[in-house]
């Protein structure tokens, strides 16, 4: 057994408060600065590093299967490309359906606790596809089966986000997150560079070795969290504060308007592989990281901007962009032009990205600008509950981009009806944005949300 951390805390005798067996922490107080910096930020900041790289492997168990898929026909799997389609859409769906258990896991369970559960339980999508990518006779059910096992990485990012936000001072809760979030976040882009390299063979591909990789990854972020991380007593729930963001206008719309950025994100770092193999055989699937790299290191960018003019400004620039994107690689696709579709999708993922940052930056501006107008349950409280409704929500959006690229081949045999589509959207999401939080005058406006 571990033994118990020990803390000191800031009472003037600087008396030491330990931890219960488990690594509990009974004292708590990064607002006081004494204890902050008498040991607190070393605390926060060990538990930080070791949450990133257990998210960052969340993050890779969720998305590999957007690499895995457009393999499946070199490894002798006879699929339609609806079939494809639902093989990296599924996990989106399930892992945004798990974002609200998984943020009230950690109050109960303790984050060190849940990091370890939910770090072992991605041994079950990568053991399941280790397994059945191995038979090409496996049936199309068992295989949408076991990619909703991957699902359980999408979860991650709630509990991790929710258990880093306790460790931090207000005044160094953004950055942590932010920082969370994109090393999360490039899981996605490791496992689409990753993969393509391990699976490799001189009889061709090893598909079950995408799985393979991951399991010692998997089991050391594990015994990490065992060994150097902590729980904290006064984590506490608190399901009033998402009573009150349900309640409240400004959680549904910024969800809808979070489908379009961190949706948009999580829906084209899933299809990108498989569009440019369906589109562009010639080239190699070694790129596809690409647009979930820029995507994830330009997130920290969007909050910086939305910081000096405003969220809403740079999350309607970001959908603006996100338009010019997609009617990019509308263009590209006439004319066959892998250049101008590659660097039409960067675009895309740029903005998405930006747009991801702008739109968090939004919430607790948005909440207390409605709060002092008398919005009733529009409070601090309600605005950390639209956090979690609002990435829950916005997960979605990995689910219907696929979706959407499937129902466009299967009924126009091409894309572009569906980047048409994601375009009209844009549009409505911005201008919706515009109304609501950016309309010169607005008390919304004013404040610069």
């Amino acid at each position: 057994m571990v033994a118990p951390t020990t803390v000191t805390q800031p009472t003037g005798t600087r008396e030491e408060t330990r931890a219960r067996r488990g690594r509990w922490i009974e004292h708590w107080d990064p607002e006081d600065e004494t204890f902050w910096h008498d040991g607190g930020r070393k605390i926060a900041r060990r538990n930080l590093v070791l949450s990133i790289f257990a998210e960052f492997l969340g993050f890779a168990a969720w998305a590999l299967w957007s690499i895995v898929v457009p393999q499946l026909p070199a490894a002798g799997f006879a699929l339609t490309v609806d079939q494809m389609f639902w093989l990296i859409a599924v996990p989106s769906l399930v892992g945004a359906t798990l974002r609200i258990p998984y943020t009230f896991a950690v109050p109960v369970f303790g984050g060190r606790n849940w990091t370890i559960v939910s770090a072992l339980l991605l041994l079950l999508p990568v053991g399941g596809l280790t397994m059945v990518v191995q038979n090409p006779q496996t049936s199309f059910p068992v295989l949408l089966a076991v990619a909703a096992l991957a699902g359980f990485g999408g979860g991650n990012f709630a509990s991790s986000m929710a258990n880093i936000s306790f460790f931090f001072p207000e005044k160094e809760k953004g950055a942590a997150l932010g920082w969370n979030a994109a090393g999360g976040n490039i899981g996605t882009a490791a496992v689409q560079l990753a993969v393509p390299l391990v699976i490799v063979t001189a009889a061709g591909v090893a598909l079950e070795r995408a799985g393979l990789v991951f399991i010692p990854f998997i089991l050391l972020a594990a015994i990490l969290a065992w060994r150097f991380m902590d729980n904290l007593s006064t984590a506490k729930a608190d399901p009033r504060s998402f009573g009150a963001a349900v309640r409240e206008k400004h959680t549904w719309i910024i969800s809808f308007i979070y489908i379009g950025t961190f949706g948009s994100f999580i829906g084209y770092s899933g299809a990108f592989p498989t569009l440019l193999a369906g589109q562009f055989p010639e080239v190699t699937l070694s790129l596809a990281f690409m647009g979930a790299l820029v995507g994830s290191v330009s997130r920290p960018l969007g909050g910086i901007l939305a910081d000096r003019v405003g969220g809403a400004v740079v999350t309607i620039a970001s959908f603006a962009v996100m338009s010019l994107g997609a009617i990019g690689a509308i263009s590209a696709l006439g004319s066959h032009n892998f250049a101008l579709f590659f660097s039409s999708f960067m675009l895309l993922f740029v903005a998405t990205g930006v747009g991801n940052g702008s739109v968090y930056r939004m919430i607790p501006a948005a909440f207390r600008v409605a709060g002092a107008a008398g919005g009733g349950s529009a409070t601090a409280k309600a605005a950390a509950g639209c956090i979690g409704i609002a990435g829950a929500v916005g997960a979605f959006g990995g689910f219907l981009i696929p979706r959407g690229f499937a129902m466009s081949n299967t009924i126009a045999g091409s894309l572009v009806p569906a980047l048409w589509v994601f375009v009209g959207a844009y549009v409505v999401m911005a201008a919706v944005t515009w109304v609501v939080y950016a309309r010169k005058g607005s008390d919304m406006q004013v404040a610069r949300v």
